[in-house]
């Protein structure tokens, strides 16, 4: 993503259902995006975008260090595309090729609240393994949150 997918990102940032179960607030304005984009999606090293074949981005799709041989993989996704294949899709091509990038890590690990029935079945989907649920075991937005853990390894098998 760059700064001038500003207007794209608003589509999905500004959403409140959207934000429901990420761990920022809702974007207010531009000037707040610009923000963002550029203190937390530019220095990011491991987001991209999640793109529609225009390639106006539609939401993005990060790995994260949780240590030296685990990552963990996150993704949001403007509301106009849920339930339409493409989180699904993209957390496919990034676990896929994760293991490729970072030889040295064992497992890739995505945690994601219980009510976010929707984030689970795309992991389900890409043959993630459901581990179990973790209680209380996030704070978002002030609440405490049970939530699964969700581990693909790398002698696992795509869907």
């Amino acid at each position: 993503m760059t700064l001038s997918d500003v207007d794209d990102y608003m589509v999905w940032a500004t959403d409140p259902k959207v934000a429901r179960f990420c761990t920022w607030e809702p974007c207010t304005s531009r000037d707040e995006a610009i923000k963002y984009i550029t203190d937390r999606v530019l220095t990011h090293p491991w987001l991209r975008a999640i793109c529609l074949e225009d390639g106006h981005p539609i939401g993005y799709i990060l790995i994260m260090a949780v240590d030296n041989i685990r990552k963990e993989i996150g993704y949001v996704l403007a509301r106009k595309y849920w339930g339409k294949g493409f989180a699904t899709e993209a957390v496919r091509l990034v676990t896929a090729e994760v293991f490729k990038e970072f030889p040295e890590i064992e497992r890739l690990e995505a945690l994601v609240d219980v009510d976010n029935v929707g984030s689970q079945r795309v992991l389900e989907k890409v043959g993630f393994t459901r581990e179990g649920v973790m209680r209380k075991f996030l704070c978002i937005k002030g609440s405490v949150r049970d939530t699964v853990m969700f581990s693909f390894l790398p002698t696992d098998t795509l869907k």
